[in-house]
């Protein structure tokens, strides 16, 4: 199995009833508040960790899960921790060289993998890379999302303490493919929890989930290396 079914993917859900928030000048003016909200609430946070679910849809229509404990320190630093199904494997980003080090679970915890970020053996379905799964860039993609790439009309909703907010926009890492976005936004916190991405027709085609995502929690360079290879 290609070491790209390990490392991104997406989950669930069917569509809520969402209502327009306005006018076209009122759909900018609060997408625009909004936007501000989470850049200033990203802004202040330093570093991060979260249990990540993430799903995608097979071609047999079947989805694809994949747990991980997720952990940032800005402004590169990447550590994925897996728990399934792969559990026990750790991918690590940068090395001294900028690459991706992986450790193997089980009898292959003594060796470590170290490949560039655009390597084939890391390509995700979605085209999104390891090194572009940060909150930062999907806070960027959201914004695009939202005004430049928007390809439809914005839809908000808050319900169960998120702000929830669908548009159909160009894809954030396919060029020429439209998607339905849904993002859900932690009301108390002012960041993403959840992305849900589906066909312009409707179709759940993958999604991503942070689970008790906790921010400026002190964490040390080195949770990131491994072996030394990646201090800086």
């Amino acid at each position: 199995m290609l070491l790209s079914r390990a490392i991104l993917a997406s989950p669930i859900v069917v569509l809520a009833f969402f209502v327009p928030i306005g006018t076209p000048a009122g759909i900018a003016l609060d997408t625009e508040i909004l936007l501000a909200k989470i850049k200033a609430a990203y802004d202040g946070v330093m570093d991060y960790q979260g249990n990540m679910e993430v799903s995608t849809r097979s071609r047999d229509g079947s989805f694809l899960t994949y747990k991980f404990l997720y952990t940032h320190k800005k402004p590169d630093w990447i550590r994925l921790d897996f728990e399934s199904p792969h559990s026990g494997m750790i991918l690590v980003y940068p090395d001294a060289n900028g690459k991706v080090v992986i450790r193997p679970s089980g009898w292959g915890r003594s060796f470590q993998i170290h490949l560039t970020p655009d390597s084939f053996l890391l390509r995700d379905p979605s085209g999104q890379r390891v090194t572009h799964t940060d909150l930062g860039v999907l806070i960027r993609n959201i914004a695009h999302s939202l005004t430049d790439r928007r390809r439809g009309p914005v839809k908000i909703q808050e319900e169960n303490g998120s702000i929830q907010v669908r548009v159909l926009a160009d894809n954030h890492f396919q060029e020429g493919v439209l998607t339905l976005y849904q993002f859900f936004i932690d009301r108390e916190q002012w960041l993403p929890a959840k992305v849900e991405e589906y066909s312009p027709e409707g179709l759940l085609e993958r999604t991503v989930t942070f689970h008790n995502l906790r921010t400026n929690i002190g964490i040390s360079d080195q949770f990131f290396q491994l072996d030394g290879s990646s201090a800086r």
